[in-house]
C-alpha cells in the first residue's frame, strides 16, 4: 500500500538521524572457538575506530569459522564484517556480508537459542543498514522480525532496542503517531498525548535508568516534538539526557541535546513576544553547542549545522562566519553515510540563504561543489531521496546564477527521482521550482503545469501537512503559500475564465490547507455542491494577496440574457497595483485603529483607502448585476478587516450590502435556514473569572434572548464544561449562543471560550457541537460567540474564528474580531434576534438579519463608530 511520506520541509534545521550503531554481534563467550584470536583482535579494532582494518580481521574470522564447520560463528563474523563496511561507507560490500550471513543463518534447520540470538542480531544490522540507505519499510520489517525472535527468547531489553529501532523506522516513513504508540506502549507509559506534564512526570521518573531506555526515551521525545506536543517532548527528552548522563552515553547525549535545542528553537516562531524569543534563542544555541562540545564527528556537524543556521536566522553573523571556516573543514572529512550527506545538504541551505541576503562568503561554485558531492555520495548510497534532494538543490544554485537549461534539466531530474519513490513531501518543492524556473524562460503554459503538479501533490499530503509541528507549520508559511500565491498569480494574468475558475479553486484550496494546518488533522471535506449556485442574488470576492498586486476574483450571477446556462456563474478578474508590504501595514494599522471607540479622521481615511483597493475596482459592476450580498473569502491579513466598516466616502459597505465571509464555498452546504420555530440554548458569564474582566451586561443580554424566543439557559455558575455538555445533548434547540470570553488565535490551543470552571477549547467544543449534530434530528443552524475576540498581535488569529466556524457543524457563526463594550453586544443582539425571527418567516437571510442589526445601532449616536458594530462577522451559510 502506498505511503504518502511526512510533510518536512528541508530549510536550515538539519535532520536528526536517531538510530544509534548496533553493538557487535556475539551470542556466547567467544574463547571458547578456535578463531578466538583474530575475532577478538577484530573487535578490539572496530572499538578503536579502526574500520578497514577490523574489516580485514572479520573477514578471515569468518574463513576459520568456515573451515571449522561452525555456521553460527561464521554468520556473527559476517554481520559484524557488514558493521564494518557501514562504518567504512562501502555500502554494496555490507549489503554483500549481511546477506550471506542472513542466508547461513537459515540454512540452520534445528532451532537453537544460539541460532536465534545470531539471527536476531543478523536482522537488526540489516535494518540499520537498511535505514541508512533510505529503505526505511524494509528496516521496518527487519527489526519487527528480531523483535519477534527477542521475545521468544526472553531478552527484554533487546526487545527495547528492537522497538525503538522500529520507531526510528516509522519516523523515517513519517508516521511519528505510530513511533509514539509503539514507545509508550513498550515504556509502558499513557497516551502521552492526553497526558499532561504533572501526571506525566512521576511515570517518567519510574522508568529504569539503562542504556535501552535512554534511547528509547530519546526516539520518543523526538517524535513528540516533531507533531508539536513540546511540554511532553521536552520532559522525556530530560528524562533520556539524565540517564545518558548517568550511564555516560555520549551519542545519546547529543542526539537529546539536538533535540531539546530544536524544541527551543520552535519557540521562537511560536510568539511575538520578544522577550521569549531572545531566550529561546540562546536556549537553542546553548543546546547545540553543548551537543558538538564532545559528540562523535558526524553527529558534532549536525549540531554545529543547526547552530549555524541559527546564527545566520538571528543575524549573529560574525559568530556565523566564524563556525562556518570550521565546519566546512570537518564536513569535508566525513565519510560517506546518509546524515553526513544530510548534513551537506542543510550546510548548502544555509549557504543558499546567506548568498541570497547578500551575507555570504562561499560562492556559487563552491556551494555547487558541496552539492555534487552529495548528489554522488547519494547515487553511491543507493538513497534516491537524498539523490532527489541533492539534484534539487543544486538546481536551486543553478535557478539562482540563472543558469536556465540546467536548472530546468537538475530539478526535473528531482522530480522524476522523488515521484518514483512517492515522495510528495520532496516532491512538491521541485515541482514548485521547476515552475519557477519555467515562467523565468517564459514557458507560461509549461509553468502552469508544473505549479499545477505542486498544488495536487500538497493536496495528497493534507493529513501530512495537517499533522505537522508548529515548525514545520512556520515553514508551510514560507513554502505552500508561496506556491498556491504564484500559480494564481499566472492563471490570472491569463484573464481567461477557466483559468480564473481554476485560480479560485487554487485560493481555496489554499485556505483549506491552512485550516487542516491550524486543527493539525485533515478534518474538512469539499462539498462539490457550490452555494453560490443557489443563491442569485450573492456576489463572491476572492481577494488574493499577491506579491506585487491585489488580484481580485468575482464570481457573479450571470445575468439572464445570456445564453449559456451550463455555468449560472460570471467570474471576472480586476487588480489593485499594489505590494503586499503596503497591504499588510494598512490592514495592521487598521486592525488597531478600528478597536478604538471613537473613530479619527484617519481611521476612516484609511477604510476609503481598503475600500478602493478591495472594492473600487469592481464596484460598477457589482452595482449592474444587482446583488444584495457580498460573500467575502478573504485571505492572509485582510481576515482581521471587518468588510462591513469599508467605506465609499459617502457609505459604509454594511450600508449597501449584506455581508458574509467564509473560508471556502465548498466547505459550506448549499441549503437556506429552515421555517420553523426558532429557540436557542443560551449559556453566558458576567462575572470576572480565571483573569478575565466581568461583562456586566451579559445578563441583559440573555434576559433579551429569553424574552424574544424559546430558551434554555446556563448561566454563572451553572456554566460550566460538564453542564454545557449535557445540556446540549438534551436541548434540540437550532441556536447556540454564547455570551462569554473567547480568543481567536493562529493556534488551535490557543483558540477557546471560558467557562465558569474552564476552558473550552476549540477541538472540544467542535466535538461536543457535532455529537450533537449527529445525534438528533434538528441541525444546528447557527452558532453565536458574542464576546469573543481575535488574538491581540497575531496577524493570522482569524484563522481561529473560522476554524471554529467550519468545526462547529453549525451552518452559520455569528462572532466579533474584538471585544466590544458589552452594553452595545445586548443591544445588537436584541436586534439580531429580532430579525433573525422576521427572516424566518419572510424567507430573508441571516447576512441580511445582521447587517438590519448593525444598521440600528450604527444610527444611534453613542454607537456610530464602527467599533461597536463592525466586529460582527457572519461565517458560513448566508442563505
Amino acid at each position: 500500500m502506498k505511503r504518502i511520506k511526512k510533510f518536512v520541509v528541508l530549510m536550515a534545521i538539519a535532520f536528526i538521524l536517531c538510530m544509534t550503531s548496533p553493538g557487535l554481534a556475539q551470542v556466547t563467550n567467544i574463547a571458547q572457538f578456535p578463531s578466538i584470536s583474530v575475532e577478538q583482535q577484530a573487535r578490539n579494532s572496530y572499538t578503536k575506530g579502526e574500520f578497514a582494518e577490523a574489516a580485514q580481521l572479520f573477514q578471515q574470522a569468518a574463513q576459520g569459522y568456515q573451515a571449522a564447520k561452525d555456521p553460527i560463528h561464521q554468520a556473527l563474523s559476517l554481520s559484524n564484517l557488514s558493521l564494518c563496511y557501514q562504518q567504512l561507507g562501502q555500502w554494496d560490500n555490507a549489503n554483500r556480508a549481511i546477506t550471506e550471513s542472513i542466508a547461513l543463518l537459515n540454512t540452520i534447520k534445528e532451532t537453537k537459542p544460539e541460532k536465534s540470538l545470531a539471527l536476531a542480531q543478523a536482522l537488526d544490522i540489516q535494518g540499520g543498514l537498511q535505514l541508512a540507505r533510505g529503505q526505511a519499510e524494509a528496516a521496518l520489517k527487519s527489526w519487527e522480525a528480531a523483535t519477534s525472535l527477542y521475545t521468544q527468547l526472553q531478552k527484554p531489553n533487546k526487545v527495547l532496542t528492537s522497538q525503538t529501532n522500529q520507531a526510528q523506522a516509522f519516523q523515517n516513513i513519517g508516521l511519528y503517531k505510530k513511533a509514539i504508540s509503539l514507545l509508550q506502549t513498550a515504556l509502558k507509559l499513557p497516551q502521552i498525548s492526553t497526558t499532561n506534564t504533572e501526571q506525566l512526570k512521576p511515570l517518567i521518573e519510574t522508568v529504569a535508568a539503562t542504556p535501552e531506555t535512554a534511547t528509547a526515551l530519546q526516539t520518543l521525545g523526538e517524535s513528540l516534538r516533531v507533531v508539536g506536543n513540546f511540554p511532553q517532548a521536552n520532559l522525556i527528552l530530560e528524562r533520556s539526557l539524565a540517564i545518558a548522563n548517568q550511564l555516560k552515553l555520549p551519542e545519546i547525549i547529543t542526539l537529546t541535546q539536538l533535540s531539546l535545542g530544536n524544541i527551543a528553537r520552535s519557540q521562537i516562531n511560536n510568539t511575538n513576544n520578544t522577550e521569549i524569543k531572545t531566550q529561546s534563542t540562546q536556549n537553542a544555541l546553548n543546546f547545540y553547542q553543548q551537543a558538538a562540545a564532545s559528540a562523535p564527528l558526524n553527529l558534532k556537524v549536525q549540531a554545529q549545522v543547526n547552530h549555524l543556521s541559527l546564527l545566520v536566522k538571528t543575524f549573529q553573523l560574525d559568530a556565523a562566519k566564524t563556525l562556518l571556516a570550521q565546519l566546512q573543514q570537518e564536513i569535508a572529512t566525513l565519510p560517506p553515510s546518509r546524515s553526513a550527506i544530510a548534513s551537506r545538504l542543510n550546510l548548502a541551505q544555509t549557504l543558499i540563504q546567506m548568498q541570497t541576503q547578500g551575507i555570504g562568503q562561499t560562492s556559487w561554485e563552491e556551494i555547487a561543489k558541496l552539492l555534487e558531492i552529495a548528489v554522488q555520495q547519494a547515487k553511491d548510497l543507493g538513497d534516491v531521496r537524498l539523490q532527489a534532494d541533492a539534484l534539487g538543490s543544486l538546481g536551486k544554485v543553478s535557478e539562482h546564477t540563472q543558469q536556465w537549461t540546467e536548472a530546468e534539466n537538475l530539478t526535473q531530474q528531482a522530480v522524476q527521482l522523488a515521484q518514483q519513490i512517492n515522495a510528495g513531501d520532496i516532491a512538491y518543492r521541485w515541482q514548485w521550482q521547476l515552475g519557477r524556473v519555467l515562467k523565468a524562460q517564459g514557458k507560461t503554459e509549461s509553468a502552469i503545469a508544473a505549479y499545477k503538479e505542486a498544488v495536487g501533490t500538497i493536496k495528497s499530503l493534507r493529513a501530512d501537512l495537517a499533522a505537522a509541528s508548529p515548525d514545520v507549520q512556520f515553514s508551510f508559511r514560507e513554502a505552500v503559500e508561496p506556491i498556491h500565491r504564484e500559480l494564481v498569480g499566472l492563471l490570472v494574468e491569463s484573464n481567461q475564465k477557466d483559468n480564473l475558475k481554476t485560480a479560485r479553486d487554487v485560493i481555496e484550496g489554499l485556505q483549506l490547507v491552512e485550516l487542516d494546518n491550524f486543527f493539525r488533522e485533515a478534518c474538512l471535506n469539499g462539498n462539490p455542491a457550490q452555494v453560490d449556485q443557489v443563491d442569485t442574488k450573492a456576489a463572491v470576492i476572492y481577494p488574493i494577496i499577491l506579491e506585487n498586486q491585489l488580484a481580485i476574483i468575482v464570481s457573479l450571477p450571470k445575468s439572464q440574457n445570456k445564453a449559456d446556462t451550463k455555468d449560472e456563474r460570471d467570474f471576472r478578474y480586476y487588480k489593485t497595483l499594489i505590494s503586499r508590504q503596503e497591504i499588510e501595514n494598512l490592514a495592521s494599522r487598521l486592525g488597531e485603529d478600528l478597536k478604538q471607540s471613537t473613530a479619527s479622521d484617519l481611521t476612516r481615511l484609511q477604510l476609503k483607502t481598503m475600500y478602493n483597493w478591495v472594492l473600487r475596482p469592481e464596484a460598477k459592476d457589482l452595482a449592474a448585476s444587482q446583488v444584495d450580498t457580498l460573500v467575502f473569502v478573504l485571505d492572509g491579513v485582510l481576515r482581521n478587516i471587518p468588510m462591513a466598516a469599508l467605506h465609499d466616502g459617502q457609505q459604509f459597505l454594511v450600508e449597501k450590502y449584506s455581508i458574509a465571509l467564509t473560508p471556502g464555498l465548498q466547505l459550506l452546504a448549499p441549503r437556506s435556514l429552515k421555517q420553523e420555530r426558532l429557540g436557542v440554548l443560551v449559556a453566558g458569564l458576567s462575572e470576572a473569572r480565571s483573569g478575565f474582566t466581568a461583562l456586566p451586561n451579559v445578563q441583559k443580554e440573555v434576559q433579551k434572548i429569553e424574552s424574544e424566543l424559546p430558551s434554555q439557559v446556563l448561566f454563572n455558575r451553572n456554566f460550566t464544561n460538564s453542564a454545557f455538555q449535557n445540556k446540549i445533548s438534551a436541548v434540540s434547540y437550532p441556536i447556540v449562543h454564547l455570551a462569554t470570553h473567547g480568543k481567536f488565535s493562529s493556534q488551535a490551543d490557543e483558540t477557546f471560550i471560558l467557562t465558569w470552571d474552564d476552558k473550552i477549547k476549540v477541538n472540544q467544543l467542535s466535538s461536543v457541537l457535532r455529537t450533537v449534530e449527529i445525534s438528533r434530528k434538528n441541525s444546528l443552524e447557527l452558532l453565536v460567540l458574542s464576546a469573543c475576540e481575535t488574538a491581540f498581535g497575531d496577524n493570522r488569529s482569524a484563522l481561529g474564528l473560522a476554524g471554529v466556524a467550519v468545526r462547529s457543524g453549525a451552518r452559520s457563526t455569528v462572532a466579533t474580531l474584538w471585544r466590544v463594550d458589552d452594553e452595545a453586544t445586548a443591544t445588537l443582539m436584541s436586534q439580531f434576534y429580532d430579525q433573525l425571527v422576521q427572516a424566518n418567516r419572510t424567507g430573508s437571510t441571516k447576512a441580511e438579519a445582521l447587517r438590519r442589526a448593525q444598521l440600528a445601532i450604527l444610527k444611534n449616536p453613542e454607537y456610530k463608530s464602527p467599533y461597536y458594530w463592525a466586529p460582527y462577522v457572519l461565517l458560513g451559510n448566508w442563505i
